[in-house]
């Protein structure tokens, strides 16, 4: 027969000849209980392999300590970055990761919400998609907590965490133009969310200011093989572009491939190129990208924060929003002005 899974705090207390509530006490921090009950409890537990189940303790007090991390895209570099502070910083807070992979739609982030609630998850920190305002109602109104990581919500409740994107395209549009190029173009996905659309219009109003104009386009999904394509687009244009940003780094470094290898062009002595995220490869010798770093623990810390002191809607609205700023990380890939 297999053996029994787990062991009830009612067998430690008989084994050890006390009372249930002694064993309780025992796995209570702060709890008082005598030094010779708890060499008793801790005896039997050991003998018989027990542990606290925690979940149970924790639905007896209309908590369970599970915060969902609902996200797509999780292969992408500066995602898996993003998931593993917030998972590290989470379990540090004494709580669950519960990680629900979805696509990008508004349905598959929606049914991922409704798998937390049925959870008894205590929050949701999302970071794909944006999902129906009474979705997001629902799980306000069963008492979970909802954070948004880089996503647009105009409705009190969740706590909406974003960069400065639009800030940050401006300051690259000025630093091509330090280094002399004089025809900017701005590659982005299909993706539309509004951490890309933000970088793009900051950077297009920049430039603007600046008295040039932006060639925008837009392929695929935000990776480095929708990259070479947009490189491909671009590079092949009557007149080509000498500095181009590119909302990601993924993409930024399938631009730089293409324009090296089809096109044989030098960078930065004849193309200048920035991304944003600060991934692993953008320090790479073979890419030396000039990027942003998306602050990953400055994010995850006002998450976690914020969930740890019991945050909710009944809050000023201003406790709910966090507006963080990207590094600038200057590489190679410009020139010098």
């Amino acid at each position: 027969m297999p053996s029994k899974l787990f062991v009830s705090a009612q067998e430690v207390a008989e084994r050890a000849g006390v009372s249930r509530s002694a064993v309780s006490r025992t796995f209570t921090p702060g709890a008082s209980v005598s030094a010779d009950t708890r060499k008793r409890v801790l005896e039997a537990a050991e003998a018989l392999g027990y542990h606290v189940n925690h979940l149970a303790r924790g639905l007896m007090r209309n908590e369970s300590g599970i915060v969902c991390l609902i996200v797509s895209d999780v292969a992408t570099p500066y995602r898996s970055a993003l998931l593993r502070e917030l998972t590290i910083q989470l379990q540090n807070a004494g709580k669950v990761a519960m990680f629900v992979n979805t696509d990008r739609s508004d349905g598959s982030v929606d049914r991922a919400l409704q798998q937390a609630i049925r959870y008894r998850a205590d929050a949701s920190i999302i970071l794909s998609g944006l999902p129906d305002k009474s979705i997001t109602q629902l799980c306000l109104r069963s008492g979970q907590r909802l954070v948004l990581i880089n996503r647009d919500d105009d409705q009190p409740g969740p706590l909406k965490i974003n960069l400065d994107d639009y800030e940050s395209g401006g300051r690259i549009a000025t630093a091509f133009v330090r280094a002399g190029c004089k025809t900017l173009a701005f590659a982005n996905s299909e993706a539309g969310t509004p951490s890309l659309m933000g970088r793009e219009r900051g950077f297009i109003a920049a430039a603007t200011k600046l008295g040039l104009e932006v060639v925008v386009e837009r392929y695929g999904s935000t990776g480095y093989e929708a990259g070479r394509v947009l490189a491909q687009r671009m590079l092949t244009r009557a007149e080509r572009p000498d500095g181009v940003f590119c909302a990601t780094d993924l993409l930024a470094c399938g631009f730089m491939d293409a324009a090296r290898h089809q096109f044989g062009l030098s960078i930065p002595d004849q193309l200048c190129v920035a991304g944003f995220d600060d991934i692993e490869q953008a320090s790479w010798s073979s890419f030396n990208l000039t990027t942003f770093a998306q602050p990953v623990m400055a994010i995850a810390t006002q998450a976690v924060k914020w969930l740890a002191s019991g945050g909710h809607e009944d809050e000023p609205e201003e406790a709910h929003s966090v507006r963080l700023k990207a590094e600038l990380i200057w590489r190679g890939s410009i020139r010098k002005g």
